[in-house]
């Protein structure tokens, strides 16, 4: 079992302190893939934080990207991202 999932999940907590936190290791639907052999994970994080109030989708991609910057190219290979504001939820 990897690790890799519950560091990410650490560094998205302390950055945007989430109502909900969701990653998920997608890596073993790419097995085979060239960015699988790198050794580099695919991951899916969800994310609902009052930090991305007011900002557009690219701006949160950014935020999210810079938060997990030590990771892209060697842990992550890829990641596909869903950044929410809590004023964005349907009661």
């Amino acid at each position: 079992m990897s690790a890799r999932p519950d560091v990410i999940r650490e560094k998205l907590l302390a950055a945007f302190t989430p109502s909900e936190c969701l990653v998920e290791d997608e890596s073993a639907l790419h097995a085979g893939h060239a960015g699988a052999a790198s050794g580099g994970g695919h991951y899916r994080v969800r994310l609902i934080s009052a930090a991305f109030e007011g900002k557009n989708r690219l701006i949160r991609h950014r935020l999210v990207y810079d938060c997990l910057a030590d990771m892209m190219h060697k842990d992550i290979h890829a990641l596909a991202i869903t950044a929410i504001a809590p004023s964005e939820i349907a009661n």
